[in-house]
């Protein structure tokens, strides 16, 4: 039959490029596992309470052409105006040589979290360099790999704070000077944990009566204080002080570290990363030295390998949640990593002197500013300045935004009676005319350039050195950036060279036509403070990607406000809290967390103020029933809630579940669902219909937005009808008005980003969703059954079927051989495959989850890989040396395999395992590290300028 002009369209192209497997491909792995079809494949896999029987209430696929133009309608809703509004947001210009090869670039954004150092030093040596780059302008000596925004870094400087300070009440001290978001966020965090928030001047600051203390420099109103005395009060008090600093302020003012400060917190979103109507951004935090087994989040140091060559890697890994679970001091999992990449590569092609002439232009046109506001009669409130002013408007400041806006900006309004001004890199001296202009002014910028006086003194001026480090004074032309992020790229494995096998963590394709929206001018240049008329097109798809998540989830509603999958958390569990109050049940505070869960799930009870009690799982791996009644009822009246992942942690879809819900709502607490394994369960079973009451998503594992090499991540959090009072409340709203306050500096989180869901979920349809569910559990019950007779999968379900994820037990193999889930890791790396995830959820383990993206062919490389690694450990079984061996000498350079060779295996073995890799070959930088010997040793910051010097 001819085929009409719809059959021609083709609306389900996208679904196929995205699913990996062809029909042909199906049928292979289905006849591997002996099922006739994918529908008998659901029906012996997933347990017939959860099943879905209707189609998810989505439109069906549709090309990228459309989706794309739908979008592009929706973006041209969005004004774009010149934002004065600062607040913590900024313009800023992201160099393109940075924008096309890093932040539109696979190679970068697709890489996954540098657990698996030898594959990751590219990524590794730009977070080392953006550590230095925080370290050396805030004046401090150590700094973390980025956390979340500013307003979560600030939350975790005070629970830092606690950790550190001699003495003092539970009493936490923030400057009223602070802008009015990261207030918000630590009273959000410090409610649930017994500290008092203390809000006022610092004029009030009693250092005898708190612990620690939150300065601003400068402060929201744009004064730059000297804060030596207050600091020096604070320190003789026992007490910590935190301060939140500009970095490019810091650049040319003395930085706070200078000043006595013991922590300093604040963001990077102004080193080339737009604001995207509030993020995603690298917020980052910095202390001494002596604090740094006390950090949150993540840092980079520098170790050896086996060869004694310098090697990067995450240090003090300790603390890593899902080892420390309820005794973790901070849920953060997440990190910003491409965006702190671009923060300090944007430092590396600027250079010192290129930072400090964007900061002297950008103050000499806030000086020039005030200048000529005061020789025409106008108040300008501030003493000191850097780049914001507060303008007084006697009773007129709403009618002067008004004209601001027909005018082509937006103004920060205060009060009736102020209003505030915020220059950046993008502002020009036309913008200074304009606003001489708004406030009735005639002044000339020629006159006033040389002679406005500077809102710095010449004592806060910065005479420490800046950035001497070569990684800062090297890459200035685009021929040398292009080319150092060539090489960085190039020491790195992502998703652009080879699947990522890791469970629990979703690394699925991250499709272009996905990508290419979150750079056009109208998702990144929007203020996330700016007026709701101007943020139409933001809004329409934000309330739109919501709807979707209903439908896919079976929940209610839906908040895209957390900024990662453990804010999500963290604002599931607060909206159970905040439930059970608004009941009278002020004593649920019990959260029941099985033994298998990931360890921020216990991290982010005790933040949300619950006590943990771990539920024991049975021999199959599934939650223990009996011994989760018995909890229950052992927590009567105390019962919070349940955390479950579901599939398991242990990658089944277990057949309790309803009857796990069923017994925590008949104790009176709420079922949370963790969504990591949603991947499992779009189009085939709703949480938000088998029983759960909230659950947090992952938009960066199951609806495509890429996982940068440790971050940006969305966490939205979904709830049933009786939870929604209780979602992330908005930053702006005063203090006190709100049931929850706001877990993320913006409303809507990292908005600029959110794009890229909503074109996944449009373009695959209800029916593509499913089948991309289908697909990835076909192809994880595929590598399953291939590799069962050389690396038994420990968990299955029913059927012997797993879910989307399957676990290989290698402890046998490491009792009978020494072989260990290392060797098997490293080795994996000389095949050019980034290894599963280790140990996690149980030791001595690799959890593999191909996802639906991946090819036959690719799969069947993984396999192959697998079972040639199966005959080396053979090889030791009957006797071959271990320490010897190729497996234990893994991974190999090009450096070991072209120098002195002493080992009884030949170079081609070590080379190319199989013979595939002669035509491809991916060669590590670095052997294997030896990360005991980083932690004793901690460098954790990059070289300066003279010791570049020595070496070359």
């Amino acid at each position: 039959m001819r085929p009409t002009l719809t059959d021609l369209l083709d609306q389900d192209q996208f679904t196929r490029r995205h699913l990996g497997l062809s029909d042909a491909d199906r049928a292979v792995l289905l006849d591997t596992l002996g099922l006739a079809s994918v529908d008998a494949l659901v029906a012996a896999a997933v347990p017939a309470a959860i099943l879905q029987p209707e189609p998810l209430a989505l439109p069906g696929p549709r090309t990228e052409t459309d989706v794309l133009a739908e979008l592009r309608s929706v973006a041209d809703q969005n004004q774009v105006l010149t934002s004065l509004i600062g607040q913590g947001y900024f313009g800023t210009v992201t160099p393109p040589v940075i924008l096309r090869n890093v932040l539109e670039n696979p190679a970068w954004y697709t890489a996954y979290t540098p657990y698996q150092p030898e594959i990751s030093q590219g990524r590794l040596e730009t977070l080392v360099n953006f550590q230095t780059m925080i370290s050396d302008l805030t004046g401090m000596e150590l700094a973390s790999a980025s956390l979340l925004d500013e307003a979560t870094a600030a939350a975790e400087a005070m629970t830092m704070a606690r950790r550190l300070s001699r003495s003092g009440p539970d009493v936490f001290f923030v400057d009223a000077d602070t802008q009015p978001q990261t207030i918000a966020v630590l009273a959000t965090r410090a409610e649930p944990l017994g500290i008092e928030l203390q809000v006022a001047p610092i004029d009030a600051l009693d250092p005898t009566g708190c612990y620690g203390a939150l300065l601003s420099w400068p402060g929201s109103s744009g004064e730059l204080r000297d804060l030596s005395a207050p600091i020096a009060a604070l320190h003789e008090a026992g007490a910590i002080a935190v301060v939140t600093a500009d970095l490019l302020g810091c650049t040319i003012a003395e930085p706070p570290g200078s000043r006595g400060a013991d922590i300093v917190v604040g963001s990077a979103q102004r080193f080339g990363v737009p604001m995207g109507f509030g993020g995603p951004h690298a917020g980052f935090l910095a202390t001494k030295e002596r604090h740094a087994r006390s950090l949150p989040g993540r840092l980079v140091g520098v170790s050896t390998d086996t060869a004694g060559r310098p090697a990067l890697r995450l240090a003090l890994q300790t603390r890593e949640q899902h080892i420390r679970r309820e005794k973790a001091t901070s849920n953060i999992c997440t990190a910003q990593v491409l965006l702190a990449n671009i923060a300090s590569l944007y430092a590396a092609y600027h250079g010192p002197e290129g930072l400090q002439r964007i900061a002297e232009r950008t103050h000499r046109l806030a000086s020039v500013l005030v200048a000529g506001l005061r020789q025409g009669g106008v108040p300008v409130h501030n003493s000191s300045w850097f780049d914001t002013v507060t303008v007084s408007a006697p009773g007129g400041s709403s009618a002067l935004m008004e004209q601001a806006v027909a005018a082509g900006f937006n103004l920060r309004r205060l009060d009736d009676d102020r209003v505030g001004i915020s220059f950046d890199e993008t502002t020009t001296p036309a913008v200074v005319e304009s606003l001489w202009t708004l406030f009735g002014v005639s002044a000339s910028i020629a006159a006033l350039d040389l002679d406005a006086p500077d809102g710095i003194s010449a004592d806060d001026r910065r005479t420490t050195a800046l950035l001497p480090q070569a990684a800062f004074n090297r890459y200035h032309t685009e021929h040398e950036m292009l080319r150092y992020l060539r090489r960085l790229a190039d020491k790195d494995l992502a998703l652009d060279r080879t699947m990522i096998p890791l469970g629990s963590c979703t690394m699925k394709l991250n499709a272009t036509s996905e990508m290419e929206p979150i750079t056009w001018p109208e998702f990144a240049n929007v203020h996330p403070y700016a007026p709701i008329e101007q943020t139409l097109g933001y809004r329409h798809l934000i309330r739109s990607l919501e709807q979707m998540l209903v439908a896919i989830t079976g929940y209610d509603a839906v908040s895209l406000q957390p900024n990662a999958g453990s804010q999500g958390e963290l604002a599931g569990l607060l909206a159970i809290r905040a439930y059970h109050r608004s009941q009278g049940d002020d004593q649920r505070t019990v959260c029941l967390i099985p033994s298998s869960a990931h360890g921020t799930n216990a991290a982010s009870a005790v933040m949300a103020g619950m006590r943990v009690t771990v539920v024991a799982c049975d021999d199959g791996g599934n939650v223990d029933l009996d011994d989760l009644r018995a909890k229950a009822a052992a927590a009567g009246d105390q019962l919070a809630a349940i955390m479950v992942t579901y599939p398991s942690t242990h990658g089944v879809y277990e057949a309790g579940i309803t009857e796990l819900c069923e017994i925590v709502h008949g104790h009176g607490g709420q079922v949370y669902v963790d969504g990591a394994n949603l991947n499992a369960l779009v189009g085939l079973a709703q949480p938000g219909r088998f029983g759960a009451d909230v659950s947090h998503l992952n938009l960066h594992k199951t609806f495509c937005i890429p996982h940068g090499g440790g971050g940006p991540g969305v966490g939205p959090v979904a709830v049933r009808a009786h939870l929604a009072p209780f979602l992330p409340g908005d930053p702006l709203a005063p203090l006190g008005t709100q049931p929850v306050g706001p877990v993320s500096a913006a409303q809507f989180g990292s908005a600029s980003i959110l794009p890229i869901s909503w074109v996944y979920i449009s373009l695959m349809g209800g029916t593509g969703l499913r089948a991309a569910t289908v697909d990835a559990v076909l192809a994880a019950n595929y590598v399953a059954r291939r590799l069962d007779p050389y690396f038994p999968v420990l968990y299955t379900g029913a059927n012997g079927l797993v879910a989307h994820e399957c676990i290989l037990d290698v402890r046998p193999i490491t009792k009978a051989t020494g072989v260990t889930v290392d060797d098997i890791a490293k080795r994996l790396i000389d095949f050019g495959f980034h290894a599963p995830t280790m140990s996690f959820p149980v030791a001595g383990t690799l959890m593999v989850e191909p996802t639906e993206s991946e090819s036959l062919a690719e799969l069947d490389r993984f396999v192959a890989a697998m079972v040639a690694i199966h005959a080396e450990i053979e090889a030791i079984a009957q006797g071959a040396d271990l320490e010897t061996s190729a497996l234990r000498h893994a991974p190999h350079t090009a450096e070991d395999l072209l120098g002195d060779w002493d080992r009884p295996y030949g170079r081609a073995d070590g080379a190319f395992p199989v013979a595939s890799l002669r035509r491809s070959k991916y060669f590590p930088p670095v052997s294997r590290i030896d990360s005991a010997y980083g932690d004793r040793h901690l460098v954790c910051s990059c070289e300066p300028i003279e010791a570049y010097a020595e070496a070359h």
